[in-house]
């Protein structure tokens, strides 16, 4: 059953229309990300859904209940932010506290629920510090104890971890996706990271231009991406014209769609009696950790391959290599 709904939901400023059109169905319990390049409309949807900012035109439900006249305190979604927003002259236990005090809880709840949640996020030894004297992750950490521990119906993440150096991302990202299944909660997060989106989620909506370009699980939008837009967002697929891909595949195959999108790392040098070939000359090579992306050119066009880091499969500069691909790889877009 849809926890969260979204009807036809549209953001408008004056003449620059920011949301067009959005619907969404979200489950109880379910982990979802918004993914989009800057100014797509994903942190608009947050603003909206917390209360923060109106719609100008739809409808916002959370559990069955339409949210137009219910003020921003009243709809128990919690939102976390970039920037923290932590208290700098209060403890990580004060900050964590002031919420659920808010709420006039007794003192002997609160400390049962703040030392549960310092518990969680794995701060317990922490709680007399202040903010100043944390890291930038663990002061995301607090920050996400302080929304958590009032037991929102939602929580929302607005690129929680962006500031954040790569591996301690990492780190953090592993530690969200095991407290909210932990909890159960329904969590919406904000991001312009197709790795992270694809490693936390559920299911992902795509967006682009105030608009979802597609919505799925991580497997389904890494592995068929609709658009050419989605395709080169989610996972630097090449993408061919009709004949671009006629040319270099060099069989009369049936081709119905206008463009195509193949990724690099279904480019390999292994031919299968299905496979399609591609006779191409190699460019630069570069390495990133065990992948090593390999730039070809064939027919005035350039495409890219990566394989695992192998000292049987480097590519020779200047070299023609015949490449190989199956059919089921080679995704029409619309």
């Amino acid at each position: 059953m849809s926890y969260v709904v979204l009807k036809d939901v549209y953001k408008q400023y004056k003449d620059t229309k920011v949301l067009s059109g959005i619907d969404m169905n979200i489950r109880d319990g379910e982990f979802v990300t918004l993914l989009g390049p800057s100014g797509c409309g994903k942190s608009t949807i947050l603003r909206i859904l917390s209360g923060l900012t109106d719609a100008t035109g739809g409808q916002v439900m959370i559990d069955g209940k339409d949210m137009k006249k219910i003020s921003p305190k009243n709809r128990r979604v919690g939102m976390v932010f970039q920037s923290y927003a932590l208290f700098p002259n209060m403890t990580v236990y004060e900050n964590v506290a002031f919420g659920i005090k808010m709420l006039k809880k007794p003192e002997n709840e609160v400390g049962e629920l703040v030392g549960k949640m310092l518990n969680l996020v794995g701060l317990q030894e922490k709680k007399e510090a202040y903010p100043h004297e944390l890291s930038g992750g663990q002061q995301q950490r607090v920050a996400l104890a302080r929304s958590l521990v009032v037991r929102p119906k939602v929580l929302l993440l607005d690129e929680p971890l962006s500031a954040l150096d790569a591996q301690i991302r990492k780190h953090l990202q592993v530690e969200l996706r095991a407290i909210q299944r932990e909890l159960d909660m329904t969590m919406i997060l904000v991001t312009h990271d197709q790795e992270e989106a694809m490693s936390v989620s559920d299911r992902i909506f795509v967006m682009n231009n105030g608009k979802i370009a597609q919505e799925g699980t991580p497997s389904e939008i890494y592995t068929h991406p609709k658009t050419e837009f989605v395709a080169n967002f989610i996972g630097r697929y090449n993408v061919f014209s009709k004949e671009q891909i006629g040319k270099l595949i060099g069989k009369n195959v049936a081709l119905s769609a206008d463009k195509y999108a193949i990724r690099p790392e279904s480019i390999h040098l292994q031919a299968q009696v299905s496979s399609y070939k591609l006779s191409a000359i190699a460019g630069d090579s570069i390495m990133n950790g065990n992948v090593i992306r390999t730039t070809f050119h064939a027919d005035n066009k350039q495409f890219t391959t990566e394989q695992l880091h192998h000292r049987a499969s480097t590519f020779e500069k200047g070299m023609e290599y015949q490449l190989f691909v199956e059919p089921e790889d080679v995704i029409a877009l619309s």
